[in-house]
């Protein structure tokens, strides 16, 4: 494969990069494992369309861009199975005659064109390399068969074996244990339960969710935030393909009386991801849920998470100071873990030593010390914060202070000179301060010790390809008016009358939904010198919110108001995340 380096060099010399911007896209792709041109992409640096051309241009290759809604026969498609076209990021789309036209993300991929080669001649077919687009590749990559058209395949291998073991057994009901006990890892079951991960990989879900019913397994993904049904397989599979998880987890496959907890981590599309099993009986059976953490959606820059303009800005500022708590609030879901990494991918630098203690490590990051707290064994965050500070930490965090000795110990290390990051669950950012001390932290010593408190949620992010610029309704507009009344002045002009929303139809990209991803909204509150008077003599709640406008503090819903108007969000999303 070409060195990257030398594909930044020419994006250089096209002037499509400086060498600053160059030298950065290489450093975060080192940090995040991934290729320098999925930075260049997730940071829109460069239009996709002109990096395109540009690869056509290094390697001396045509260049191919699909139309919308343009399908590829199904017999072209798989002349390169789906397996083959994930790893190497390359697909059929076009025959003419004995010649088959070929899209290649990474032409210069010498695995890649060697496979390509090696089918081709396998099948007596000529072929011609084109440059395609890595959103181009994963739009038509969707056309493969689908997740229904797969099982259906497997469960008919399933009940042909299924039926087969039936007629084996004998009218008394006699089960030879040792065939029962090997059933569980039949082939079709293994292929069955490999084709859901994947395909919920691929459709970007969190979380998946295997629920039996009085007739039906259901299968349910969640995406964006929201569970649907993807899929009912019959009940027959439901036994299997617990045991299948429980086997893959390392979970004990005779107790189905009480939940179980493992993980496991599987190779999907050349990313290893990691998978989070959580079991629950239920009065049907046990239902199974797991958690998807893939690396490549969950790790986040700070400019990615939906942090701007004076969020940011404070956010910026804070990180940078030497010592004292950085505390992100917001109810479970909210992508609090998801803020703390981001701030961690920033301060990971070599001169300093930084510790986490998390419930559990969702993802590994180099460089940086984590460790899992393990509370069947009485390693919990207080016990592990108190042996943390012995190894010379620079900065630390907690994944969440549960607690009134965490919560004590985490301000005893903010006030000796380390940089403590941490959530707390409350509703929004003032409530950091009475929560804490409810759990027992001294009124004076939160203003020493406490530099920035984070409120956050995590909504819907409106398609961009379907979205429209639509003018707002009288009552719309009002909304919007009473919410930018309060804000300075610089971003009350920002947005003068008439005011304009967005709102998404649907389409092939976001699978007719109008949503695409997540991001959040943020209010953040600093500790300041007035701030500190009211901590230790009135801190009502009225008095903080007084403090809080008199800072300027953008709230949640004035966040979610900015990003409607940005057309990043729909007003609808936004008014259901913050309430009334």
């Amino acid at each position: 494969m070409i060195q990257e380096e030398v594909l930044l060099s020419f994006l250089i010399q096209k002037n499509f990069l400086s060498e600053q911007q160059a030298r950065a896209v290489l450093n975060e792709a080192k940090n995040l494992n991934q290729r320098v041109e999925e930075v260049i992409i997730s940071k829109n640096l460069i239009d996709e369309k002109k990096l395109v051309q540009a690869k056509g241009e290094l390697f001396q290759l045509p260049v191919k861009f699909f139309e919308a809604n343009e399908s590829v026969p199904r017999g072209v498609l798989n002349l390169i199975s789906e397996d083959v076209s994930r790893t190497y990021f390359c697909l059929a789309f076009n025959k003419e005659g004995s010649t088959v036209s070929i899209g290649m993300v990474y032409p210069d991929d010498v695995r890649a064109q060697e496979t390509v080669k090696f089918l081709m001649r396998s099948l007596g077919l000529d072929f011609r390399v084109y440059v395609i687009s890595l959103s181009d590749f994963r739009e038509v990559s969707k056309q493969y068969q689908s997740l229904t058209d797969e099982l259906s395949k497997l469960l008919d291998e399933f009940k042909k074996k299924f039926e087969t073991q039936k007629k084996k057994v004998s009218p008394y009901h006699l089960v030879d244990l040792e065939q029962a006990s090997g059933a569980v890892e039949e082939a079709p079951i293994i292929k069955l339960f490999a084709a859901i991960l994947k395909y919920a990989v691929r459709s970007r879900a969190s979380d998946i969710h295997l629920e039996p019913e009085r007739e039906v397994l259901r299968v349910r993904f969640r995406v964006d935030g929201n569970l649907s049904t993807v899929i009912t397989l019959p009940l027959m599979v439901h036994a299997p393909i617990i045991s299948r998880i429980k086997i893959m987890a390392n979970l004990k496959i005779d107790e189905n009386r009480l939940p179980q907890d493992g993980r496991f981590v599987a190779m999907i599309d050349e990313k290893e991801i990691d998978f989070r099993v959580a079991t629950y009986p239920t009065s049907l059976g046990e239902k199974a849920a797991i958690r998807i953490l893939d690396p490549t959606i969950g790790l986040k820059s700070i400019y990615e998470l939906g942090l701007m303009g004076q969020n940011l800005e404070i956010l910026e500022s804070e990180i940078k100071k030497p010592y004292g708590m950085i505390l992100i609030t917001g109810p479970t879901g909210s992508g609090k873990t998801t803020t703390l990494y981001a701030i961690l991918h920033v301060l990971n630098q070599d001169g300093v030593n930084i510790v986490s203690l998390e419930d559990p490590v969702e993802y590994t990051i180099e460089g940086i010390n984590q460790s899992q707290v393990l509370p069947e064994i009485d390693y919990t965050f207080a016990r592990g914060l108190r042996h943390l500070v012995r190894q010379d930490p620079d900065i630390i965090m907690v994944g969440e202070i549960r607690d009134n000795e965490t919560a004590s110990l985490a301000v005893q290390s903010a006030l000796t000179g380390h940089l403590v990051l941490s959530t707390l669950h409350t509703n929004n950012a003032i409530g950091v301060i009475p929560r804490l001390m409810d759990m027992g932290v001294e009124p004076f010593l939160i203003p020493s010790s406490v530099n920035l408190m984070v409120a956050q949620r995590l909504g819907r992010r409106l398609c961009p390809d379907c979205k429209e610029k639509i003018l707002a309704n009288e009552i719309e507009a009002k909304i919007i008016e009473e919410n930018l009344a309060t804000l300075p002045a610089a971003l009350q002009n920002k947005w003068p009358k008439p005011y304009y929303i967005y709102k998404a139809k649907g389409c092939r990209t976001c699978n007719n939904k109008g949503y695409l991803g997540r991001v959040g909204l943020f209010e953040a509150l600093k500790m300041t010198p007035e701030l500190e008077q009211i901590i230790l003599t009135q801190p009502s709640q009225d008095q903080l919110h007084l403090e809080a406008k008199r800072q300027g503090m953008i709230s949640l819903r004035q966040d979610g108001i900015l990003k409607v108007l940005e057309g990043v969000m729909s007003l609808e999303e936004v008014l259901a995340m913050t309430g009334k």
